[in-house]
């Protein structure tokens, strides 16, 4: 069994070093994960995210019993093999392109594997959630997601808004990624998904990475079991070999980058983000490391809902299937 974590949303650069610390990368390993998906880019431009990847190659480097950059799915295997978790570079926002297609391609040399279209606003490719007026994908974009599918970049469609998600699908010859999300019939949040767009998702064997972050969980965070039922709600809508996990946790993230998650370089206005105005969501106790990632399993396998095979492509089998489609072996 393979553990996998879609998504982490916590940044590591040589001004932030708090969040991805010789005793994080040891809890990776510790929690027995195969591969953690972390973010490099939020609101920052190709200098940035260059720094941002040369920082996690020292990063690995230094720490090279613990963890090692993977570029393709096989790095996964070999990693896990050994003993080591596997950082797969991704960033939350196409930003680091620099409205540029070559970029596409140089980034991927550089080992960016994941890249979600837009964040929190819309850019030069598409639209966002959080927007008013979703303008689906420009031509522009079209061209990008060409290009991602060409060099074998994964594309991710978590902050995206429906319009342009419907759209980067019928672009898309590869199957996409929501990597940290949830279904929107199941709690409603503009960042959650239609249960048509999942249905499109998994139609074109996209996968969805369920999110365990309380603000878009709702009731469902309040306990393991009770995010197991979402799960095997999920699963009904959309089949089992659609559904994965992408926690979204932030390792040691302080109120600093919070703010700057929310707020970026494009406004001095409070924005609440996925925290919606009078539903503060319950303290989770239950997923705070992914020392806890097993548990997630031990929940599944109690729930009495799922086969051990089900529960392998659950934690991890469904986002290797794809990162091999992807990425490439």
């Amino acid at each position: 069994m393979y553990f996998i974590d879609g998504l982490e949303c916590g940044r590591y650069d040589r001004r932030v070093l708090a969040e991805f610390t010789r005793r994080v990368l040891a809890e990776f390993t510790k929690g027995g994960m195969a591969a953690v998906t972390i973010t490099l880019s939020f609101w920052e431009d190709a200098l940035e995210t260059m720094d941002a990847i040369a920082a996690w190659n020292d990063l690995a480097r230094a720490n090279s019993d613990l963890v090692t950059i993977a570029r393709t799915a096989e790095d996964i295997v070999a990693a896990a093999d050994s003993g080591r978790t596997a950082v797969v570079l991704g960033s939350q926002n196409s930003s680091p392109v620099n409205d540029r297609l070559g970029f596409v391609e140089l980034f991927t040399d550089m080992g960016l594997r994941v890249m979600q279209l837009t964040y929190n606003n819309q850019n030069a490719i598409g639209g966002s959630c959080y927007e008013p007026h979703d303008s689906g994908v420009s031509r522009f974009g079209r061209e990008v997601i060409a290009e991602m599918n060409r060099v074998g970049m994964l594309v991710d469609l978590s902050h995206v808004g429906e319009r342009t998600s419907f759209d980067a699908i019928k672009a898309s010859d590869h199957p996409l990624a929501i990597t940290h999300a949830n279904p929107r019939s199941l709690y409603d949040h503009p960042r959650n998904k239609s249960d048509d767009l999942l249905r499109a998702l998994a139609a074109g064997g996209g996968v969805l990475g369920l999110a365990t972050y309380n603000n878009i969980c709702g009731p469902y965070a309040q306990s393991p079991q009770a995010w197991c039922d979402m799960v095997a709600r999920t699963v009904d809508l959309i089949g089992i070999d659609a559904v994965a996990i992408g926690t979204d946790l932030g390792q040691n993230s302080g109120p600093d980058r919070l703010e700057w998650m929310r707020k970026g370089k494009w406004t001095r206005s409070e924005q609440p983000g996925a925290s919606l105005p009078g539903t503060p969501a319950p303290p989770q106790e239950w997923l705070r490391s992914t020392l806890q990632f097993p548990d997630i399993a031990a929940a599944l396998r109690e729930s009495g809902r799922f086969n051990e095979a089900e529960i392998e492509a659950i934690t991890g089998g469904n986002w290797l299937r794809l990162y091999r489609q992807v990425f490439g072996s």
